[in-house]
């Protein structure tokens, strides 16, 4: 006998795979090859290559520590959270390196109430309407000093520190192309989750479909052995009252 699964609207947070979508630098683009073709085979199929961190997708910790979990070690029950969003839009229109600040926390909490833990907290910052202009969603400048860096926004540390410390959430979330700003090289937020095995999702679309708190996220994932992470297909379940 199954339950009924109570919501108002499905709403997919993954962007489609091709090979001209943004890619990490230095990553290798998704690649696709004709195998089998109907006049000839009698069937369709291709074979695809991508990145373990490729589109929209999971990161796991063993992408920074070697013994973190590998993206197969992930348990289902992980893998369904409910999720909140922090819209940071006009903050990320006026500073495109952008970082989410403590008090930027406490006024979505001053409405919202607290994080509550558990929850995976998703950071709204516009950049999917970006993702189609591959230079301009990860903010590399081709005329640039090559150590300019990434320019895209993120969480801040100590946003991320009450997050991950004091709220208990079970991950962190982002529509860009890393869950802290392009220009931090260290990768302090994602080194900050990930030491604690919690989920990194990234590359996220259609953020501006969720409400603020009551969504739920479903993440499936590729189950690659001993892998880094996995390109996901994420979607959200809308509580009823969001009609």
């Amino acid at each position: 006998m199954f339950g009924a699964i109570l919501h108002s609207r499905i709403v997919g947070l993954g962007h489609h795979i091709s090979p001209s979508i943004p890619v990490w630098p230095g990553d290798p683009p998704p690649e696709f090859e004709d195998w089998a073709a109907i006049d000839r085979d009698g069937y369709f199929l291709r074979r695809f290559s991508i990145s373990e961190h490729g589109g929209t997708h999971l990161t796991a910790p063993a992408s920074f520590f070697a013994d973190g979990r590998t993206v197969d070690e992930f348990s289902s029950h992980e893998l369904v959270r409910p999720a909140v969003v922090i819209d940071v839009q006009a903050q990320c229109r006026r500073d495109p390196d952008y970082a989410l600040t403590v008090d930027d926390l406490a006024a979505w909490e001053s409405l919202h109430g607290p994080v509550p833990s558990g929850a995976i907290a998703l950071l709204h910052t516009g950049w999917a309407e970006r993702w189609h202009d591959p230079r301009a969603y990860l903010g590399t400048n081709p005329d640039a000093h090559p150590d300019d860096g990434l320019h895209f926004p993120g969480f801040g540390l100590e946003a991320a520190k009450l997050l991950v410390n004091a709220r208990g959430a079970a991950g962190l979330g982002t529509d860009t192309a890393g869950v802290e700003p392009g220009m931090d090289s260290d990768f302090s937020i994602s080194r900050l989750a990930l030491s604690k095995q919690l989920l990194i999702l990234e590359n996220l679309a259609n953020l501006d479909s969720l409400p603020p708190t009551g969504a739920v996220v479903v993440i499936g994932l590729l189950r690659l052995n001993g892998g880094s992470g996995s390109p996901a297909a994420v979607t959200a379940l809308l509580p009823p009252e969001n009609k």
